[in-house]
């Protein structure tokens, strides 16, 4: 990886389109940028509902892409940069932080003199052709410290992690109104990931709030406004003993972080939630078994998580966790049976343990 400082007021352009959690991620990056280089003009390359996520983030401007427009969405990008005054007609730097094919090709419709892209490890669907500078190959490092190494080869680290991300104040007063401000610790349950494999069993979840309830925690459970989160959030309240705050589907993407925010802790997969919980201070007890925490878990704690991780590989893949891929996903169908009821109750009284004002 080679080093080349950036200038004083530097254009340049994130291609990160997708998904919630990982647009999250970069989020950190911007400050960076933007503490080194006040004066940086930043466009970001980003989906629809990513945007609607970051709307507002200081200091960059969105350009939408939406993945159903195909080539004459792309075309569409590159009259939309082209229309901006850039040194030369060209941003001076490109940090190509997804390697999907869509965005690799997206990529080609973007004017710049430098094309910083992943390590070759990283690469797939023939990203190294469409960069001309690789970020340093680092195994074994969480995903956000991953795309915060972005900004090496411009002479800048990543040494602080912020995230503040931009939610108004009507968002937090929606999520104020949503249950009373009273002491009662709070166990949100976000029970889906967009990877279907990755979800938990909706009577589990049940036997989970049930013990939080038990030990006079409020459980809220919230979500999106899919069938599927729809159906799983009904056969969670059927299976519960206890009753629940029912929030799925009734919150926007810019009231979510201000709902999370308020709970003590998060049950979920490996989902975007989980990082935007994350990002907003919130603990969280992730399920993982068809992914790495240690990869892909909630960046600040993982004390919290339910980590079947190891025991996936081997039943799946025959050999041990240290030993495969360090980005492998283990979807397979039953994978998140290996997580027990009892593991999420562990992981919830260890989070008691360490948090007694939260309730004893």
């Amino acid at each position: 990886m080679t080093q080349s400082p950036l200038s004083s007021s530097p254009s340049l352009c994130l291609l990160r389109l997708s998904a919630l959690g990982d647009v999250t991620h970069v989020v950190p990056l911007v400050h960076t940028l933007r503490a080194a280089r006040p004066q940086a003009s930043i466009v970001w390359l980003i989906g629809k509902g990513e945007r609607r996520l970051l709307d507002g983030l200081e200091g960059v401007e969105f350009v939408e892409y939406d993945k159903k427009t195909g080539l004459a969405g792309m075309r569409a990008v590159r009259r939309a940069l082209r229309q901006r005054e850039l040194p030369g007609g060209r941003f001076e730097a490109l940090l190509q932080m997804q390697v999907a094919a869509r965005a690799n090709l997206l990529s080609a419709f973007v004017p710049a003199r430098r094309r910083i892209g992943y390590d070759r490890s990283r690469s797939k669907d023939l990203h190294g052709l469409f960069v001309n500078e690789r970020i340093a190959d680092r195994p074994g490092i969480h995903v956000l410290d991953a795309i915060g190494s972005f900004c090496e080869p411009l002479g800048l680290r990543q040494t602080e992690v912020r995230w503040d991300l931009p939610v108004p104040d009507e968002a937090r007063e929606w999520a104020r109104a949503q249950w009373p401000q009273d002491g009662v610790p709070t166990l949100l349950i976000s029970p889906c990931s967009s990877h279907v494999l990755r979800n938990w069993r909706s009577e589990r979840y049940a036997a989970v709030a049930d013990h939080a309830a038990g030990q006079g925690w409020r459980v809220v459970l919230c979500g999106g406004r899919s069938q599927l989160e729809r159906d799983t959030a009904d056969a969670i309240l059927a299976a519960m003993r206890h009753p629940a705050l029912d929030l799925v589907g009734k919150d926007t993407l810019k009231q979510l972080p201000a709902l999370l925010e308020r709970g003590h802790l998060l049950m979920t997969p490996d989902s975007g939630p989980m990082h935007i919980a994350n990002a907003m201070g919130t603990k969280v007890l992730g399920l993982h078994a068809a992914s790495n925490p240690a990869r892909s878990g909630p960046y600040s704690d993982r004390r919290y998580c339910a980590d079947r991780y190891d025991d996936a590989a081997r039943k799946y893949l025959g050999k041990p966790a240290a030993e495969i891929g360090w980005g492998r996903k283990i979807e397979h169908a039953g994978v998140m049976d290996l997580i027990t009821v009892e593991d999420g109750i562990a992981a919830f009284e260890r989070y008691r343990a360490d948090h007694p004002a939260a309730g004893a």
